[in-house]
């Protein structure tokens, strides 16, 4: 259930910001970066770990780094983040002790970070059929 909650939450999260323009703007996808990469960091505080806080926040903060480079650069440098994070997801209980992760959360956040830099990737070749330089609002 938690992937297929990812896949038809990032469909219609994606979807709609495209229906109506949120995602003209470059930020939007690098935001998106942002908010999945900082949940581990809120649930290391509500698990009260200090040592998972340290790590989530330093693994959050590379991908902070990769997002506001994509923002400025290259949005397929946000697609590879997404898709990491994704890929982050389906190994962060080998990684990562937090006790405050849900059980669920891994699988719906690698399903929904995937299908999101799916999308985007999506876009990007729909819009400009060469990857290198691509932007939403060009």
């Amino acid at each position: 259930m938690p992937y297929l909650a990812g896949i038809v939450l990032a469909l219609t999260v994606s979807g709609l910001a495209t229906l109506v323009g949120l995602d003209r703007d470059r930020a939007f996808y690098p935001t998106l970066v942002l908010v999945v990469a900082s949940y581990y960091v809120l649930f290391a505080v509500i698990g009260g770990s200090g040592h998972a806080l340290v790590v989530e926040t330093l693994v959050m903060t590379g991908f902070l780094l990769v997002a506001l480079i994509g923002f400025k650069t290259s949005l397929w440098l946000v697609v590879a983040a997404l898709a990491a994070h994704g890929v982050f997801d389906f190994v962060h209980g080998r990684v990562v002790a937090n006790p405050g992760v849900p059980v669920w959360w891994p699988a719906f956040c690698a399903t929904y970070d995937v299908t999101a830099a799916a999308f985007l990737a999506w876009l990007l070749r729909r819009r400009d059929p060469k990857p290198s330089g691509s932007s939403l609002t060009q």
